[in-house]
């Protein structure tokens, strides 16, 4: 192969990848509840795994499946609604503490008037834009409604059809990938249920475990900070970071003095903790992906679809990396080649001379 032609291979791939990033960024509506279906239906394929060992029929497995996943997400809304409905109407008051504590920190700034002058402004317009009245009315709740509703509906059937069809769709991908068989795409699928459900099982312990030290400090709703702590840390890095900001934040509003940093050093620590301990002694070393990589797909997700894209984007990773193992060849082996030095003196037929 010429360099032109790898050179025109690669301008091929680039030009359709970035056709590719096109469509899911201009059809996030679609393809956004799609992938989030995909990533759900592999969490909960040991749920159907149990129901064919107990010879279920594949629409009663499938509903069984979806009707227990749905379940699930309807709980924690149900959980979540009045702490965060709570916070959400404290919120300018909370808003007017954090600005008057940085008015404050700034009055005290003498020898950096400028900048501090400009942060009041900034901190001003914000506040402005805050009290005129940005908070969503229920004429734009109406408006998104239709296309809210029809997101979720895209989700549920594709969830469905996934739970449904989810032999056919590990044959085509094996039809489509020669290297590739049924038997290593469940495996694959195997690996990444396996490991979801287990940072499920870590992150719920972490989320109460937070729950109660900030309770001991004496934190205001100390349940939702441990849920919104279990949550964002699906999302690695960059969750527990705006975990710990917030906290930052409510210890100025909350404490006064030193005491501040009490919940942001505490949920750190906690952080560090599970991060450095727990998940590698029960996920195991063997799972890890590099770090590097696992930040650019968070980072890419996080921009091209937001919150969905941020929960998405370690199962795709896991999932791609997974299917890659499996579908690349063997390193090849080369016998070792000996010298005659190395070989020694090689024997004569025949008997020896005298």
């Amino acid at each position: 192969m010429t360099i032109s032609d790898t050179l025109y291979r690669g301008a091929v791939v680039f030009l359709a990848a970035v056709a590719m990033f096109v469509v899911l960024s201009l059809a996030e509506a679609v393809f956004a509840p799609l992938l989030l279906a995909l990533v759900i239906g592999v969490v909960l394929s040991p749920l159907l795994r149990l129901g064919e060992r107990l010879h279920l029929p594949r629409v009663l497995n499938a509903l069984f499946a979806l009707i227990f996943g749905l379940g699930v997400l309807a709980l924690l809304i149900v959980l979540l609604e009045p702490p965060v409905s709570s916070i959400a109407e404290r919120a300018p008051a909370i808003w007017y503490e954090v600005r008057g504590t940085f008015t404050e920190i700034q009055t005290r700034l003498n020898g950096l008037m400028q900048f501090s002058d400009e942060v009041s402004e900034t901190l001003g317009e914000q506040a402005e834009n805050r009290e005129g009245g940005n908070i969503p009315t229920w004429t734009d709740a109406l408006l998104l409604a239709p296309s809210l509703a029809a997101q979720i509906l895209i989700f549920v059937g594709g969830l469905f059809f996934f739970l449904l069809t989810r032999a056919e769709v590990y044959d085509g991908i094996a039809r489509l990938l020669p290297r590739l068989e049924r038997a290593q795409i469940e495996r694959v699928e195997h690996t990444v249920s396996h490991y979801f459900l287990t940072i499920s099982v870590i992150n719920f312990c972490f989320g109460a475990s937070v729950a109660l030290a900030l309770h001991l400090l004496g934190m205001p709703s100390p349940i939702l900070w441990g849920v919104i702590a279990a949550a964002m840390n699906y999302i690695l890095y960059l969750g527990p970071a705006l975990v710990a900001l917030s906290l930052a934040v409510s210890g100025i509003v909350v404490y006064d003095g030193a005491a501040i940093l009490l919940p942001p050093l505490v949920f750190v620590a906690l952080n560090v903790a599970e991060g450095q301990f727990i998940t590698p002694a029960l996920v195991g070393r063997h799972m890890s992906v590099n770090p590097l990589l696992v930040f650019f797909s968070l980072v890419f997700w996080l921009w091209l679809w937001g919150p969905v894209g941020g929960f998405i984007a370690i199962p795709l990773l896991l999932m791609a990396n997974g299917l890659w193992e499996q579908a690349r060849p063997p390193a090849a082996t080369v016998a070792p080649v000996h010298t005659a030095r190395e070989a020694g003196p090689r024997r004569e037929a025949g008997p020896a001379a005298e």
